[in-house]
């Protein structure tokens, strides 16, 4: 089969290795659209800290089946959704149902090889079947999950003042399903496109340059309260510092983001107003199955998130020019 390989940073190639032999269990997946996710562009660009080169790219993925185990409900040409962290199923976390804080947890794409390729053997566990879905946007639930699930941790209510920092892909995740909860969402980017977007089809409520003075016209917003949730997607240290004088007293602040680095806030600021401090980590079944439903209900305009396209064998030309900003890219599909 074909594939991609990072090889190192700043190299793709496309190669040729065997086809994958489905182990007890597994089911085989004939690969169809691949997302393209920061964090391919991170292992592409040689700063994704929790990877060895090389490696085969691609967690955000469409497929049809192939084979699987009988009884699995997976019926060969099926379009189905794959859910890309492999948990152990027997630490603590696996045991209480938090299979996305799985202690060792092994994300397709990143701790091992994933399905920037033809064909890809992984746990009928991992496969959700997903008929009413376009290929399109089978691949597009794995990232919307991410959003969705730190939505849920934040607890976000139709009486919740919203900000979103950060308006890429996970971020408009975060406003497309704050809003489905009836909240209203300013977002905060410092692309004028991608704020545009967030407005003009996501339906933001307000969007803010993320300036010097961005904390002037936010405190005018929202008569000096600030929000009762600010949701970071901007994976930058010092916006995640910045972003607690943002949160209203008695708010939420949740990271969706992770940098390699101590985070600080200045504690009087954290006290006085009660600060709930949430990390939110990968997804759960329960956030793929609220994106699905979205998506099927039409609440979720996928057709205008996947804004580029190309066939998988132009990766290695493609994908250098679509991590820049000039690409004016929210979400890239590579067609396998």
């Amino acid at each position: 089969m074909r594939a991609i390989l990072c090889d190192r940073p700043g190299t793709l190639s496309l190669i040729e290795r065997p086809d994958p032999r489905p182990a007890g269990g597994e089911a085989l997946l004939r690969i169809r659209r691949v997302g393209i996710c920061g964090t391919d562009y991170h292992i592409l660009g040689g700063n994704q800290p929790y990877l060895n080169y090389p490696r085969v790219m691609g967690h955000e993925l469409g497929a049809e089946v192939v084979e699987a185990p009988a009884g699995s409900g997976l019926p060969p040409g099926m379009t189905v959704v794959v859910v890309p962290y492999l948990s152990c199923g027997t630490c603590r976390a696996c045991r209480r149902g938090l299979t996305n804080c799985c202690r060792r947890i092994s994300v397709l794409g990143v701790h091992q090889d994933g399905g920037m390729a033809e064909y890809l053997a992984v746990p009928v566990s991992n496969v959700i079947p997903a008929p009413n879905l376009s290929l399109d946007q089978a691949a597009m639930v794995e990232f919307l999950a991410i959003g969705a699930h730190g939505v849920r941790r934040a607890e976000i209510t139709p009486e919740d003042s919203v900000l979103v920092v950060g308006a890429g892909p996970i971020g408009m995740a975060a406003l497309i399903f704050a809003r489905a909860r009836g909240a209203s969402v300013t977002v905060m980017d410092l692309r004028a496109d991608r704020l545009e977007f967030a407005r003009s089809t996501l339906g933001a409520a307000a969007t803010v340059t993320a300036s010097a003075d961005a904390a002037t016209e936010l405190s005018s917003l929202t008569e000096g309260e600030f929000f009762d949730v600010v949701i970071d997607a901007t994976g930058h240290l010092p916006s995640i510092k910045r972003g607690l004088s943002f949160v209203g007293h008695g708010g939420r602040y949740t990271l969706l983001s992770i940098v390699q680095d101590d985070i600080a806030f200045p504690d009087p600021e954290f006290h006085k107003r009660e600060t709930t401090l949430l990390a939110s980590r990968n997804a759960l079944p329960e956030d793929f199955a609220e994106v699905m439903r979205q998506i099927e209900a039409g609440a979720v305009p996928t057709a205008s998130l996947a804004s580029h396209r190309a066939p998988m064998s132009d990766a290695p030309e493609i994908m250098p020019i679509w991590s820049t900003p000039q690409a004016g890219v929210i979400k890239a599909i590579l067609e396998v």
